[in-house]
Protein backbone atom coordinates (compact mmCIF):
# COMPACT_ATOMS: atom_id res chain seq x y z
CA UNK A 1 0.00 0.00 0.00
CA UNK A 2 2.86 2.38 0.88
CA UNK A 3 4.52 1.59 -2.44
CA UNK A 4 1.27 2.28 -4.29
CA UNK A 5 0.82 5.63 -2.54
CA UNK A 6 4.41 6.54 -3.33
CA UNK A 7 3.92 5.73 -7.00
CA UNK A 8 0.69 7.75 -7.10
CA UNK A 9 2.42 10.71 -5.45
CA UNK A 10 5.18 10.59 -8.06
CA UNK A 11 2.65 10.60 -10.88
CA UNK A 12 0.83 13.58 -9.36
CA UNK A 13 4.08 15.49 -8.96
CA UNK A 14 5.06 14.65 -12.55
CA UNK A 15 1.68 15.77 -13.86
CA UNK A 16 1.83 19.05 -11.93
CA UNK A 17 5.35 19.65 -13.22
CA UNK A 18 4.23 19.08 -16.81
CA UNK A 19 1.29 21.46 -16.37
CA UNK A 20 3.54 24.09 -14.81
CA UNK A 21 5.91 23.73 -17.76
CA UNK A 22 3.06 24.14 -20.23
CA UNK A 23 1.91 27.31 -18.44
CA UNK A 24 5.43 28.73 -18.48
CA UNK A 25 5.83 28.01 -22.20
CA UNK A 26 2.40 29.50 -22.91
CA UNK A 27 3.20 32.71 -21.01
CA UNK A 28 6.54 32.93 -22.80
CA UNK A 29 4.84 32.52 -26.16
CA UNK A 30 2.27 35.16 -25.29
CA UNK A 31 5.00 37.56 -24.26
CA UNK A 32 6.55 37.14 -27.69
CA UNK A 33 3.32 37.69 -29.60
CA UNK A 34 1.91 40.77 -27.83
CA UNK A 35 3.62 42.94 -30.41
CA UNK A 36 2.32 40.94 -33.37
CA UNK A 37 -1.34 40.62 -34.35
CA UNK A 38 -2.95 38.94 -37.36
CA UNK A 39 -6.49 39.82 -38.42
CA UNK A 40 -8.44 37.93 -41.10
CA UNK A 41 -11.16 39.81 -42.98
CA UNK A 42 -13.51 36.86 -43.05
CA UNK A 43 -17.07 38.21 -43.28
CA UNK A 44 -19.14 40.64 -45.26
CA UNK A 45 -19.76 44.03 -43.69
CA UNK A 46 -23.07 42.76 -42.26
CA UNK A 47 -21.76 39.44 -40.93
CA UNK A 48 -22.23 36.85 -43.68
CA UNK A 49 -19.53 34.22 -44.23
CA UNK A 50 -17.08 34.73 -47.10
CA UNK A 51 -16.58 31.67 -49.28
CA UNK A 52 -13.59 32.89 -51.32
CA UNK A 53 -10.02 33.63 -50.21
CA UNK A 54 -9.75 36.24 -47.50
CA UNK A 55 -7.62 39.33 -46.93
CA UNK A 56 -5.19 39.09 -44.03
CA UNK A 57 -3.55 41.94 -42.12
CA UNK A 58 -0.59 41.48 -39.78
CA UNK A 59 0.35 44.34 -37.47
CA UNK A 60 3.76 44.04 -35.84
CA UNK A 61 6.77 45.96 -34.57
CA UNK A 62 8.79 47.41 -37.44
CA UNK A 63 11.44 49.29 -35.47
CA UNK A 64 11.48 51.65 -32.51
CA UNK A 65 9.72 54.38 -34.50
CA UNK A 66 7.42 52.42 -36.82
CA UNK A 67 4.63 49.88 -36.84
CA UNK A 68 4.81 47.37 -39.68
CA UNK A 69 1.61 46.44 -41.51
CA UNK A 70 1.70 43.45 -43.86
CA UNK A 71 -1.20 42.66 -46.18
CA UNK A 72 -2.01 39.62 -48.29
CA UNK A 73 -5.26 39.56 -50.22
CA UNK A 74 -7.00 38.31 -53.36
CA UNK A 75 -6.45 40.53 -56.41
CA UNK A 76 -9.55 41.38 -58.45
CA UNK A 77 -8.28 44.30 -60.56
CA UNK A 78 -11.74 45.81 -60.15
CA UNK A 79 -11.93 48.77 -60.22
CA UNK A 80 -8.91 49.48 -62.39
CA UNK A 81 -5.83 51.12 -60.87
CA UNK A 82 -6.13 54.69 -59.56
CA UNK A 83 -4.65 57.35 -61.82
CA UNK A 84 -1.80 58.19 -59.47
CA UNK A 85 1.81 57.14 -58.89
CA UNK A 86 2.53 54.11 -56.68
CA UNK A 87 3.91 54.91 -53.27
CA UNK A 88 2.03 58.22 -53.04
CA UNK A 89 -1.20 59.26 -51.27
CA UNK A 90 -4.35 59.15 -53.38
CA UNK A 91 -7.51 61.02 -52.43
CA UNK A 92 -10.71 58.97 -52.00
CA UNK A 93 -8.82 55.72 -52.34
CA UNK A 94 -11.78 53.99 -50.70
CA UNK A 95 -13.53 54.13 -54.07
CA UNK A 96 -10.99 51.62 -55.46
CA UNK A 97 -9.78 48.14 -54.54
CA UNK A 98 -8.35 48.55 -51.04
CA UNK A 99 -7.61 46.95 -47.70
CA UNK A 100 -8.19 49.22 -44.71
CA UNK A 101 -7.36 49.17 -41.00
CA UNK A 102 -8.69 51.42 -38.22
CA UNK A 103 -6.90 52.04 -34.91
CA UNK A 104 -9.25 53.61 -32.37
CA UNK A 105 -8.26 55.15 -29.02
CA UNK A 106 -10.29 55.45 -25.84
CA UNK A 107 -10.60 59.20 -26.51
CA UNK A 108 -12.43 58.66 -29.81
CA UNK A 109 -9.45 59.67 -31.93
CA UNK A 110 -8.45 57.16 -34.59
CA UNK A 111 -6.05 56.49 -37.41
CA UNK A 112 -7.41 55.08 -40.67
CA UNK A 113 -4.96 53.48 -43.11
CA UNK A 114 -5.88 52.38 -46.65
CA UNK A 115 -3.67 50.44 -49.04
CA UNK A 116 -4.19 49.58 -52.70
CA UNK A 117 -2.67 46.63 -54.61
CA UNK A 118 -1.31 49.10 -57.18
CA UNK A 119 0.80 50.89 -54.55
CA UNK A 120 -1.26 53.96 -53.66
CA UNK A 121 -2.18 54.66 -50.04
CA UNK A 122 -4.26 56.99 -47.91
CA UNK A 123 -3.78 57.68 -44.19
CA UNK A 124 -6.24 59.81 -42.25
CA UNK A 125 -6.42 61.11 -38.68
CA UNK A 126 -9.92 61.49 -37.24
CA UNK A 127 -11.19 63.02 -34.03
CA UNK A 128 -14.61 61.49 -33.49
CA UNK A 129 -16.73 59.56 -35.93
CA UNK A 130 -16.02 60.64 -39.53
CA UNK A 131 -14.45 63.90 -38.29
CA UNK A 132 -11.32 63.89 -40.45
CA UNK A 133 -8.72 66.41 -39.27
CA UNK A 134 -5.71 65.43 -41.39
CA UNK A 135 -5.18 63.21 -44.42
CA UNK A 136 -2.64 62.14 -47.02
CA UNK A 137 0.01 61.42 -44.39
CA UNK A 138 3.31 60.25 -45.83
CA UNK A 139 4.15 56.57 -45.36
CA UNK A 140 6.56 54.03 -46.79
CA UNK A 141 4.46 51.46 -48.68
CA UNK A 142 5.31 48.90 -51.34
CA UNK A 143 3.05 46.37 -53.01
CA UNK A 144 3.35 43.42 -55.34
CA UNK A 145 0.77 41.71 -57.56
CA UNK A 146 1.30 38.08 -58.48
CA UNK A 147 -1.43 36.34 -60.49
CA UNK A 148 -4.63 36.54 -58.45
CA UNK A 149 -2.99 37.63 -55.17
CA UNK A 150 -1.37 40.79 -53.94
CA UNK A 151 0.76 41.68 -50.97
CA UNK A 152 1.95 44.92 -49.44
CA UNK A 153 4.08 46.21 -46.60
CA UNK A 154 3.82 49.58 -44.88
CA UNK A 155 6.00 51.18 -42.21
CA UNK A 156 3.71 53.53 -40.31
CA UNK A 157 5.28 56.06 -37.92
CA UNK A 158 4.16 55.44 -34.34
CA UNK A 159 3.52 59.16 -33.88
CA UNK A 160 0.61 58.89 -36.34
CA UNK A 161 -1.32 56.76 -33.84
CA UNK A 162 -3.42 58.52 -31.21
CA UNK A 163 -2.56 57.76 -27.58
CA UNK A 164 -4.01 54.66 -25.91
CA UNK A 165 -5.23 52.77 -28.97
CA UNK A 166 -7.36 49.90 -27.68
CA UNK A 167 -9.84 49.04 -30.44
CA UNK A 168 -9.43 47.83 -34.01
CA UNK A 169 -11.24 46.88 -37.17
CA UNK A 170 -10.22 46.04 -40.73
CA UNK A 171 -11.93 45.89 -44.10
CA UNK A 172 -11.44 44.86 -47.72
CA UNK A 173 -13.29 46.40 -50.67
CA UNK A 174 -13.42 45.52 -54.36
CA UNK A 175 -15.80 45.49 -57.32
CA UNK A 176 -17.70 48.18 -59.20
CA UNK A 177 -21.25 49.48 -59.27
CA UNK A 178 -23.85 46.98 -58.10
CA UNK A 179 -21.07 44.40 -57.73
CA UNK A 180 -19.22 46.42 -55.10
CA UNK A 181 -18.22 44.09 -52.24
CA UNK A 182 -17.53 45.23 -48.66
CA UNK A 183 -15.84 42.81 -46.26
CA UNK A 184 -14.96 43.20 -42.58
CA UNK A 185 -12.91 41.70 -39.78
CA UNK A 186 -15.65 42.62 -37.30
CA UNK A 187 -19.04 43.16 -38.97
CA UNK A 188 -20.63 46.62 -38.74
CA UNK A 189 -24.36 45.92 -39.21
CA UNK A 190 -26.77 48.62 -40.32
CA UNK A 191 -28.82 49.78 -43.29
CA UNK A 192 -25.73 50.07 -45.51
CA UNK A 193 -21.96 49.62 -45.25
CA UNK A 194 -20.40 52.14 -42.87
CA UNK A 195 -16.90 51.36 -41.66
CA UNK A 196 -17.05 54.15 -39.07
CA UNK A 197 -19.49 52.36 -36.75
CA UNK A 198 -16.91 52.49 -33.99
CA UNK A 199 -19.08 50.71 -31.44
CA UNK A 200 -18.50 47.40 -33.24
CA UNK A 201 -14.69 47.56 -33.16
CA UNK A 202 -12.86 44.81 -31.29
CA UNK A 203 -10.93 45.43 -28.08
CA UNK A 204 -7.21 44.83 -28.73
CA UNK A 205 -4.32 45.42 -26.33
CA UNK A 206 -1.79 47.35 -28.43
CA UNK A 207 0.05 48.72 -25.38
CA UNK A 208 3.25 46.76 -25.98
CA UNK A 209 3.29 47.40 -29.72
CA UNK A 210 2.54 51.12 -29.42
CA UNK A 211 4.76 51.87 -26.46
CA UNK A 212 5.47 55.39 -27.74
CA UNK A 213 1.80 56.19 -28.26
CA UNK A 214 0.80 56.46 -24.60
CA UNK A 215 1.19 60.23 -24.91
CA UNK A 216 -0.07 62.60 -27.59
CA UNK A 217 2.42 63.16 -30.42
CA UNK A 218 3.05 66.44 -32.18
CA UNK A 219 0.92 65.23 -35.09
CA UNK A 220 -2.12 65.37 -32.81
CA UNK A 221 -1.27 68.28 -30.53
CA UNK A 222 -0.57 70.58 -33.51
CA UNK A 223 -4.11 70.19 -34.79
Amino acid sequence: MRRLMGSLRQKIVATVSILAGIIIVYKWYRSLTKDRFTFIVGRTWDGKDIKHEKAEITVSSGDKDHVKIDITAPFYNDPVAPNGPPGQPFDQLWDYEVVEAFFLSSSGKYLEVEFCPHGQHLLLMLNGRRNMIKDKLAVQFTSNIENNRWSGTAMVPKEYFPPNVNKFNAYAIHGSGDNRVYEAYKPVPGDQPDFHRLEYFENVDFSQLLTQSSSTSNYWTAL
